[in-house]
């Protein structure tokens, strides 16, 4: 699970392209997306990654391989059996789609096999989600705020003391990766 706000697209485009087509995982993705206009985040991101990247749609069964985006003005979520859900609950910290919910539904579903991606972005969104990855068993990888665009949301989720590892947005993939692999 990937989000993102302000200064996203770029960092996305670098995380992603940094993935394996055959990843033998799902990703899911939150960026903060205007509400009532019309995104191009999909095309954005596949000439960027080799991975088969799609807006998620609800009830959808997510396959291994493939970026699942949650579309604007809509949060998404993991249903206890793995498959995907939209949801129009309120915004959380003035965004819909936010960071929090993926992460909380996810943890419960993936347990262990979790693993949360903070990027770049203003707010501090997903710090609260990443409580529920740890609680759950697994894994926070931030970006260095150094390395982001935007420092809010990396510097929220490290001032959590819950983050594993902290790295420059290059070392993202190949970390994830060897998570993966394991």
């Amino acid at each position: 699970m990937v989000a993102a706000s302000a200064g996203g697209i770029q960092g996305l485009g670098t995380l992603l392209g940094g993935l394996s087509g055959e990843l033998p995982a799902v990703v899911l993705v939150v960026q903060h997306l205007r509400r009532g206009r019309e995104t191009q985040i999909v095309s954005v991101l596949t000439r960027r990654t080799d991975l088969a990247v799609k807006l998620a749609q609800d009830g959808e069964e997510p396959v291994p391989g493939t970026v699942y985006i949650a579309p604007p003005d809509r949060h998404l979520c993991v249903r206890t059996a793995g498959k995907l859900a939209l949801t129009e609950e309120g915004p959380v910290k003035s965004a819909r789609p936010a960071a929090d919910p993926l992460f909380e539904s996810a943890a419960k579903a993936y347990g262990e096999k979790a693993i949360a991606c903070v990027l770049t972005g203003t707010d501090g969104d997903g710090a609260q989600g990443i409580t529920a990855v740890k609680a759950h068993g697994g894994t926070v990888l931030v970006q260095d705020p150094d390395t982001a665009q935007f420092q809010g949301m990396p510097r929220s989720a490290i001032n959590t003391g819950l983050v594993d590892l902290v790295l420059p947005l290059k070392d993202i993939a190949p970390t994830i990766t060897r998570f993966v692999r394991r």
